[in-house]
């Protein structure tokens, strides 16, 4: 089989990538000659462990290619993928669908022959049926079906997702269409992957119903971590008490800075505009999304707070930059709202993260960077854990503890213990929990820090 992907972005180079290791050829194209250029190098403008490895591997088997020419990318193919950005409109939040519709358009415009036109961008409940319609102004309605294939990858483990997927959406109106999706999914049949085949507007909705729900869980267990905090309580005896319960399960129950990334932001705001659309508003996500929006206000706080109430002249050290770890994503990541906080009430931040440096630089500005984590904590009055790579997992906290001007640790993501912290003398802030847990054999309080 062979198809056609539109947009290199982080959703097509990998999809794209993964087809050809099912034994897919797949042409990418893309208006971005300078990326195309470099695709066309080797280099892999984002970083998704395993997927340089992978698309030299397809490149070199014949079976991915890259181009900026439509025409030769969707020639003679079984289906064309459309995987270009549905940003929030800054306006109202609703996605804005402009690239998806122009790419729709070009490609309708373009293909010969039946070929199956599948969003796999994150498009709000009607897209599909709007395409339908272009498909219809353009009287190629013979020749072109129209299907919904979101897609569920985690940035950090795409690869792995795409290849052992926990399911497969597939939403369209046609048998012809169907047999296409299912014969592209067909490598997936020997792991029994669930294939769940509906409606355009159900597939459509999966998607966002799927982020909402996710997001809704860490929302719950930071609130949760709130009231753990006020009354003395462990989240994560919280955490691990409801996860065993089957109906609740223990994924994304971690309490921390709140979520961020690339699609829990824009999902959850653009499901929230779809149900005014349709005159069903959808309570329990707006809810979420302020929520979410005044936790990383609150992580700011609770630095501040660990410092004395006020940061003025004093270096803040930050340990991680990008919103989750494995990646070098750092959009709407909570130290996007943290450290400029920090930076407004005088503080001076030094920061590290292994990935995401050259990101940040672009939306982070007056921000000191360190090349590893001691030299963060050289002389700082509080160091600052956001996100939880694996290089902050096992720290020489006597090394850090000697060479910090103030042994402040907050630890938004309840990395350590506080056995492990007390020894070497640290005011610990971590996430809700007391000071004293059950098993961690300490009989004395922590040391506050003047």
């Amino acid at each position: 089989m062979k198809i056609g992907v539109v947009g290199t972005g982080y959703v097509g180079l990998v999809s794209g990538t993964c087809f050809a290791e099912f034994g897919t050829d797949v042409v990418c194209v893309d208006k971005d000659a300078s990326k195309i250029e470099r695709l066309n190098r080797g280099e892999i403008p984002i970083y998704e462990p395993g997927l340089e490895e992978l698309v030299a591997k397809q490149v070199k088997a014949g079976r991915l290619s890259f181009t900026t020419n439509l025409q030769k990318a969707v020639e003679n193919v079984d289906a064309v993928f459309i995987a270009v950005g549905t940003p929030s409109r800054k306006v109202d939040g609703h996605a804005d669908l402009t690239y998806v519709y122009e790419a729709a358009r070009e490609i309708i415009r373009t293909v010969k022959g039946y070929t199956v036109l599948v969003t796999k961008s994150t498009v709000p409940v009607g897209t599909a049926r709007e395409i339908e319609k272009i498909v219809k102004e353009e009287g190629r309605e013979k020749d072109i079906d129209v299907c919904s294939n979101p897609e569920f990858l985690r940035e950090g483990a795409a690869i792995e997702d795409f290849m052992r997927p926990d399911r497969v959406v597939i939403g369209c109106s046609s048998a012809r269409a169907e047999e296409v999706m299912r014969a592209l999914y067909r490598p997936l049949y020997i792991n029994e992957t669930p294939m769940v085949i509906t409606s355009p507007e159900t597939s459509e909705i999966i998607k966002y119903a799927a982020n909402a729900f996710l997001a809704t869980k860490i929302t719950f267990i930071n609130e949760i971590a709130n009231l753990c905090e006020a009354a003395g309580a462990n989240v994560q005896h919280v955490a691990k008490g409801i996860g065993l319960d089957g109906r609740i399960g223990s994924k994304f129950l971690h309490a921390g800075p709140g979520y961020g990334g690339s699609c829990f932001p824009k999902d959850t705001l653009a499901l929230t505009q779809t149900g005014r659309k349709f005159g069903t508003p959808q309570k329990i996500v707006e809810a979420v999304v302020e929520i979410n929006a005044d936790r990383q206000q609150q992580m700011a706080q609770k630095v501040i707070a660990a410092c004395g109430g006020d940061v003025r002249g004093k270096k803040i050290g930050v340990l991680g930059i990008a919103f989750k770890p494995k990646t070098d994503d750092v959009r709407d990541a909570p130290s996007l709202i943290i450290v400029p906080i920090l930076q407004g009430l005088g503080a001076h931040v030094v920061a590290h993260d292994p990935i995401a440096r050259e990101q940040a630089e672009k939306v982070l500005t007056n921000l000191e960077w360190a090349d590893n984590p001691y030299d963060v904590a050289k002389d700082a009055d509080a160091l600052v854990i956001i996100t939880e790579w694996n290089e902050y997992r096992q720290l020489d906290l006597a090394r850090i503890a000697k060479d910090m001007k103030s042994k402040r640790l907050i630890d938004l993501r309840n990395i350590y213990k506080v056995s492990e912290v007390e020894p070497h003398g640290f005011h610990y802030i971590p996430i809700g929990r007391p000071e004293l847990l059950p098993g961690d054999k300490t009989t004395s309080k922590l040391k506050a820090v003047k």
